[in-house]
């Protein structure tokens, strides 16, 4: 297995730490650690009574994470805040953590840097690669396994639902009749031969397609949704959430949980509108054009109708 890129830009670093307001001595989580570019921030700004929590599914960007948190942990000294590291899926974070023990949540929705440019993983279609989309890698069918063995209607329904392809029975079509679909290119090739050229988007024609067969493979719109359930009970009154978002399931399923928990009193929300990048963050980093971020503050006391 070739070793990801090392590089790695966190959107919206500077705005994220700003709504986390992170103070020294709090109990910060991550929930999605990736290759701890947000971490390492917050790490620098909790000193030595802080605790800094991450969460990973992906075995190996925790280990990489994990490296480069030990580096900031060592740079720090005697200033460093405690680190503790779980790799396991952030919906999992209520069996993990005690009712309003946090100060800050931080969520970076979707798929890391390292999993697209590396393609082993099979998460882009930029280099070939086989077919698998998870996140973690000991567990769950593979994308090769949902695109040669689920039926053609229940490929349009996901394609459709998850990918917002309009044209997902095509896409369906032409998969089942391809098979067997073994590597990235090979599936691209194929969308894209269904679909069609399209001068009105400047995506790829198998963008949708891939983001769907993520999206399922790794439940990750369930995942969100377990999250932003359990939220408030683990957040202090007055403590920090915040989400990034990079496409409108994310962020929909963001913004009418906030809404509601607004309306039942839980939340303020802190950004009327979601937060995008700046031009010069899109300069330094394009794959930051999607992102939007969104952020609250737990209100008061109230539990009434949250999850235990």
């Amino acid at each position: 297995m070739s070793q990801p890129k090392q590089r790695h830009a966190p959107v919206l670093f500077e705005e994220a730490l700003n709504f986390l307001r992170v103070r020294p001595g709090a109990t910060v989580v991550d929930c999605t650690l990736g290759l701890a570019g947000h971490a390492a921030g917050i790490a620098r700004q909790l000193g030595p009574q802080g605790h800094l929590i991450g969460f990973d599914r992906d075995a190996q960007a925790l280990a990489l994470a994990k490296e480069k948190l030990d580096g900031v942990i060592s740079e720090l000294g005697s200033h460093a805040p405690r680190v503790t590291l779980i790799g396991e899926a952030f919906s999992s974070i209520g069996s993990h953590l005690q009712s309003a023990s946090v100060d800050g949540l931080l969520a970076d929705f979707g798929v890391s840097s390292m999993q697209l440019d590396e393609a082993e993983r099979g998460f882009s279609f930029q280099a070939d690669g086989p077919l698998d989309m998870r996140q973690d890698q000991r567990t769950g069918p593979t994308a090769a396994q949902v695109v040669n063995e689920l039926s053609e209607r229940e490929l349009a329904d996901i394609v459709y639902q998850f990918g917002e392809e309009r044209r997902s029975r095509r896409v369906a079509r032409a998969i089942v009749t391809s098979r067997p679909i073994a590597t990235t290119a090979q599936l691209a090739r194929i969308v894209a031969s269904a679909v069609g050229p399209s001068h009105q988007e400047k995506i790829h024609p198998a963008t949708r397609t891939f983001q769907a067969l993520r999206i399922y493979v790794n439940s990750e719109l369930d995942e969100i949704k377990d999250l932003l359930e359990a939220a408030p009970k683990l957040l202090k009154p007055s403590g920090r959430l915040v989400v990034i978002s990079f496409h409108s399931l994310e962020d929909r399923i963001a913004k009418d949980s906030l809404r509601e928990g607004a309306r039942q009193g839980i939340w303020e929300i802190l950004t009327k509108k979601p937060v995008t990048a700046g031009e010069q963050e899109l300069q330094r980093n394009p794959r930051a054009r999607s992102a939007k971020m969104r952020a609250a503050e737990r209100q008061g006391s109230r539990t009434k109708g949250l999850r235990d």
